[in-house]
């Protein structure tokens, strides 16, 4: 069963936005897809349904799976690591892997979204990152980044990174930033230096339709 890696070029970009529509987009085509985040800092439980997993939960249509998707939750809006050590706990980089593995074998002819915390390079525990978690994994990656001023060499270096892991990228979502430049433009000048990478482009907005980019991971993943 394939999963997918949804990670960012830094935090508050757009990948549960552009998360959430993917999964909406796949369900409408009929495939099956669930989404798991390993760990998720700045959850406050008095205000759970605002949160990024119940966002997550709403797109799968089921509500109150907030804390099936993320069974860590922490309350400091910090990085995961520090965040868990203010609560009195320790992340482990393998307790996160088994899980999402064992999260991906639940789901049968389907796809599992995996959804990082934080960009490429952000820390999850006090000695690893979000590559590190991919690269254990083994999955491909959904790069998301922004559209604002300076996004073309936060993309690039994402890519350096995942490249050098040898992480398969499937897609690059450019997810349009509010008070940013035009996103076309910004996409037209990142398109020669993605070498090959497929660029999708997510305007802000409930409306936004992710078929395309839902038709392109589905053939790309072999679940079609």
């Amino acid at each position: 069963m394939p999963a997918l890696f949804v990670t960012g070029t830094g935090t508050d970009i757009g990948k549960t936005y552009v998360s959430c529509a993917l999964i909406r987009a796949l369900r409408a085509k009929g495939a099956v897809v669930d989404a798991f985040k390993p760990v998720v800092s700045g959850f406050d439980p008095k205000d759970a349904a605002a949160s990024d997993p119940a966002r997550l939960a709403a797109a799968l249509g089921a509500p109150g799976d907030v804390f099936r998707i993320a069974p860590r939750r922490y309350r400091a809006p910090l990085s995961p690591n520090i965040a868990a050590r203010l609560e009195g706990d320790t992340l482990s980089l393998d307790d996160m892997v088994i899980d999402a593995v064992a999260r991906a074998a639940e789901v049968r002819d389907g796809l599992l979204l995996v959804e990082g915390a934080g960009g490429v390079m952000s820390p999850l525990t006090d000695g690893e990152t979000n590559l590190d978690m991919i690269a254990a994994l083994g999955a491909p990656v959904l790069l998301v980044a922004g559209s604002y001023l300076g996004t073309i060499s936060h993309v690039l270096t994402a890519l350096v990174a995942l490249r050098a892991a040898r992480v398969p990228v499937a897609a690059v979502v450019m997810s349009e930033s509010l008070d940013a430049p035009n996103l076309d433009q910004t996409a037209q000048a990142l398109t020669p230096f993605l070498d090959g990478a497929p660029l999708f482009l997510a305007p802000r907005g409930d409306a936004w339709d992710a078929g395309a980019l839902a038709d392109h991971l589905l053939n790309a993943l072999g679940t079609s």
